[in-house]
């Protein structure tokens, strides 16, 4: 008799454990033909896109090794590294030693420190570094080359990023987050700002 009631109990139980696993959907991380982040809880090859995992989070105290030391990050490359393994390691210290903190009152202080802590927390999906836009230019008239009207053609400007985009999912949800960070170049360093 109770190996039976213990049978009904725990059958019930049993049953809905698929259903919950089934409820947590899954976002993929895809790459259109354009080159952009598609973001959806469906294959990638569903919507016309290719897979591309995010890096996987670090387990126990496997998290990558800062190589920077007490040094400022001088090429942008070690600033998207030093805030990706700062992020990846929940450690809003190192977050925060990324930033220009330059004329920041006490009040700001306090507020930037808690938004760096609500980005250490986020899972990183991805760094995207963010472009000036670029004016539209005035068009030539079509019956005139560049050198009839009087300018030289320009040779195209070298891009460089005015900051990176952290894109990241909400903790213990698939809702996608993204924040700008703004990029300063000081002291022969590369610092963030919020």
């Amino acid at each position: 008799m109770i190996r039976v009631s213990l049978l009904l109990v725990l059958l019930p139980l049993c049953a809905m454990a698929p259903v919950a696993h089934a409820q947590s959907p899954r976002l993929n991380r895809c790459t259109d033909a354009q080159g952009q982040s598609v973001y959806t809880d469906r294959p990638c090859d569903s919507v016309g896109a290719r897979s591309r995992l995010p890096q996987p989070p670090p387990a126990g105290n496997t998290a990558p090794r800062d190589t920077l030391g007490a040094r400022c990050p001088r090429r942008l490359s070690e600033l998207v590294d030093a805030l990706r393994n700062g992020i990846l390691s929940n450690d809003v210290n190192r977050l925060s030693s990324l930033y220009l903190w330059g004329m920041v009152s006490d009040a700001g202080a306090q507020r930037i420190l808690g938004q760096l802590e609500s980005l250490a927390r986020r899972p990183l999906v991805d760094v995207v570094p963010v472009y000036p836009r670029q004016d539209q230019d005035v068009p030539p008239e079509e019956d005139q080359s560049a050198a009839a009207q009087g300018s030289d053609p320009e040779p195209p400007m070298a891009r460089h990023p005015v900051g990176l985009r952290l894109e990241q999912t909400l903790p213990g949800s698939v809702a996608r987050a993204s924040t700008v960070l703004g990029l300063r170049r000081q002291y022969g360093c590369f610092w963030i700002t919020l």
